[in-house]
């Protein structure tokens, strides 16, 4: 299940006006802003100014259209059809399963140490520390 961001809330803090005005020119420069509001607020400690940005990206509707067709497979992926698994077989009438024996098809087995003997080490109970 895929996960996308539809939309997104900003709120952002400025000491003055110039700084508020900078953070919406900045913002504006994203094509998927939609909303911008500055707030003059102030307190005993002075004024102070809080911006709001809010960005859609895309319904759920383009959403929903943008993905693909079940029976569309990624690129470098196989379609069903395409895939092949396991052995072939084939059912009998009488409900027996037949496989055909893929071992006739391959060349016989040749060993290419059979003519090899195997080398004896000669290893005297003297030498063997213990």
């Amino acid at each position: 299940m895929a996960k996308t961001l539809l939309n997104q809330k900003e709120r952002w803090y400025a000491d003055s006006t110039k700084e508020a005005e900078e953070i919406v020119a900045e913002a504006k420069q994203d094509d998927s802003l939609t909303m911008h509001k500055i707030h003059e607020k102030h307190n005993s400690k002075g004024f102070y100014f809080l911006v709001d940005l809010e960005r859609t990206y895309s319904s759920a509707k383009e959403e929903m259209e943008k993905r693909p067709e079940k029976d569309d497979a990624p690129d470098g992926q196989m379609n069903m059809d395409e895939v092949h698994e396991g052995v072939p077989y084939t059912v009998n009438p009488d409900g027996s399963v037949k496989v055909k024996n893929a071992d006739e098809d391959l060349p016989e087995f040749e060993d290419p140490f059979a003519d090899v003997e195997a080398k004896k080490e000669d290893v005297s109970d003297e030498k063997v520390p213990f």
